[in-house]
């Protein structure tokens, strides 16, 4: 594991070469979407559901007016220029796609297939996922070379360090290019080798899953797991309300990812996680979770 030194960056002199697609408006898509946008850099977030397409503006504008009331934005840049789409047409001339779709190995290769015959040779190709090997999906694009991971943490615009993961196919360049972008974006890198779950994943997923087995089982409430791990071990919010930011789908999607891929009996996804997403309770995009929550304006 290494770290980049984080420095904060001049937005004049280093978020103006950058132009970056993003694939998928969802938590995720949304989320690093106005992060970019508000260190100055112009943002193409495409989507195949107009939809879920229009819920992202609000989405986009929601958190951009958050992150300016906390102060986690420059206050001298100028917001970048948002284009939306439902294809990858326009991707050709971008400096990065950042890929933020669902976590389905398949859904995330066929996205990376498509673009990588899209965009300029050695233009990085960032998949944002919380589990499914690089070099996996790396496969499936032109150029594996590419291809490398990130892993943001929801909310972007808050969390200042970013896990990025190095394929064993991903080249010096994009390394090097991936660095220049998070910099951009005043973010810090922690950069880690290939594997099911990464680091953040690995350790932070079956713990979960071991709280919501807790609540399944009747030994405690979700408001007393999240109190004893916040006031005994010093979890900053508790891994259910963690669970319910992530979205209980998405931490399914993972935990599945990581029980096929390192056969942990751990990971299998316990009873109660399954019951929540069959029930619609993904957590705060849906309004209830293990808590619920008051829509925000």
């Amino acid at each position: 594991m290494t770290r980049a030194p984080h420095t904060a960056p001049d937005p004049h002199t280093i978020a103006g070469p950058h132009r970056i697609a993003v694939l998928g408006a969802g938590v995720m898509g949304a989320g690093i979407t106005a992060l970019a946008l508000g260190h100055g850099i112009p943002v193409l977030l495409v989507d195949t559901d107009e939809e879920r397409l229009g819920r992202a503006h609000d989405d986009i504008d929601r958190e951009l007016r958050m992150a300016q009331l906390l102060g986690t934005l420059p206050a001298t840049t100028g917001t970048g220029a948002l284009e939306a789409a439902t294809t990858t047409d326009g991707v050709g001339d971008v400096t990065a796609v950042i890929e933020a779709i669902t976590e389905v190995t398949e859904l995330k290769a066929k996205a990376l297939a498509d673009v990588s015959a899209r965009v300029r040779p050695g233009t990085p190709l960032i998949s944002n996922t919380s589990s499914i090997p690089i070099d996996e999906l790396a496969g499936h694009a032109e150029r594996a070379e590419d291809v490398v991971g990130t892993h943001f943490m929801n909310p972007p615009y808050l969390i200042p360090t970013v896990e990025v993961i190095r394929g064993a196919r991903t080249g010096d360049r994009t390394m090097t290019a991936v660095g220049a972008l998070l910099t951009a974006l005043a973010r810090e890198q922690v950069v880690v080798r290939d594997a099911p779950g990464f680091v953040t994943s690995r350790v932070l997923h079956p713990m979960i899953n071991d709280a919501a087995r807790v609540v399944q089982e009747g030994t405690a409430s979700a408001e007393a797991v999240d109190a004893l791990m916040e006031g005994c071990l010093g979890h900053p919010t508790g891994p259910l309300r963690t669970a319910d930011l992530i979205g209980i789908d998405n931490l399914v999607d993972s935990l599945r990812v990581l029980h096929q891929r390192t056969g942990d009996e751990g990971c299998r996804p316990c009873d109660l996680l399954l019951d929540k997403v069959r029930q619609g309770e993904l957590g705060r995009k849906t309004g209830r979770g293990f808590y619920a929550y008051q829509e925000e304006n």
